[in-house]
């Protein structure tokens, strides 16, 4: 049997911009997700998935054969997933299937995969481990996306990511800020789709060019800061600038304008986790509001 085991991510700041070269603050999670992988004479894939309470939620059974033709199919969408992921492991790595060769495939998370920290990122990167391939080619011809996910899942620090002419720059950042036992991330009880999220920045016909500037200021910024109140004005200032872009309102003044602190929407607006900077714990606020997933920053980063 052979393990791989890859972090889940957040990202801190540059949420859409990341696609056009910003410079985005990225956070490899606590939480990820693990392949166990034995060989076996089956001439197939039986693969199982489990979640964070060992509970099996998916499985299926793929030929080889089948995985080697070019018109198989499947009416399950996640068996279709698994389906081109196999697909394209044969396009980057011709011959890496074989008939009479099989395997039997776990996959575990730690983590509620509806909370968005990376289900199909810490697969692709595990998934291009095993294969011997590179998982940022394995993401363009599955999943899409900036591939910063692919990067947390690589690193177990705090990383700094930037797209330069399509490739991904990838540096470790020292990151601990003093006053982070008053930071939280506090999960909005929807997944949002990532895919949608980019459709909508797409949208956007102005100039870039101002907004990746201040992006690229903030997160220099939020990397050098001190102290929680200088942290609170710029992560506040951070979600103005994406909201203007993504023409949505920012999400402290949608939903929590009440609220005495500074949150940021985190990734694909409208789902997922928010950060949350506070002075004072804010966990009574948030489950009076129905919202009961609060993780510290301790709890949730590397």
């Amino acid at each position: 049997m052979v393990n791989y085991r890859s972090n889940g991510k957040l990202l801190l700041t540059g949420e859409y911009l990341v696609l056009d070269s910003a410079k985005s603050l990225a956070l490899p999670t606590k939480f990820g997700q693990e392949l166990s992988i034995i060989e076996n004479e089956g001439n197939c894939i039986d693969w199982k998935s489990f979640d964070e309470d060992s509970n099996l939620w998916f499985e299926d059974t793929f030929l080889i054969d089948d995985i080697l033709s070019s018109s198989f199919t499947s009416e399950n969408d996640i068996s279709q997933r698994l389906i081109d992921i196999f697909k394209s492991i044969n396009t980057l790595s011709p011959g890496f299937f074989i008939p009479n060769k099989g395997y039997t495939i776990t996959t575990t998370q730690d983590f509620n995969r509806v909370w968005g920290l990376g289900t199909s990122s810490t697969l692709i990167n595990n998934i291009a481990s095993w294969a011997n391939i590179d998982a940022y080619k394995l993401l363009e011809l599955t999943f899409g996306g900036s591939g910063y996910d692919i990067a947390c899942a690589q690193n177990n620090t705090p990383i700094i990511y930037q797209l330069i002419d399509k490739h991904p720059q990838v540096s470790q950042v020292d990151f601990n800020p003093k006053f982070k036992d008053h930071l939280y991330f506090v999960y909005l009880n929807q997944k949002q789709n990532s895919r949608d999220g980019i459709a909508t920045y797409r949208k956007f016909k102005g100039d870039l060019k101002a907004s990746i500037y201040d992006i690229n200021s903030i997160t220099e910024a939020i990397i050098l800061c001190k102290n929680l109140n200088d942290f609170e004005k710029l992560i506040t200032k951070h979600d103005y600038i994406i909201s203007e872009i993504i023409n949505q309102p920012p999400i402290k003044s949608r939903l929590f304008a009440d609220f005495d602190g500074a949150i940021k929407s985190l990734g694909a607006w409208g789902g997922d986790f928010v950060l949350v900077a506070s002075k004072n714990n804010p966990i009574d606020y948030f489950k009076i509001k129905g919202y009961t997933t609060i993780l510290s920053y301790s709890d949730m980063i590397k």
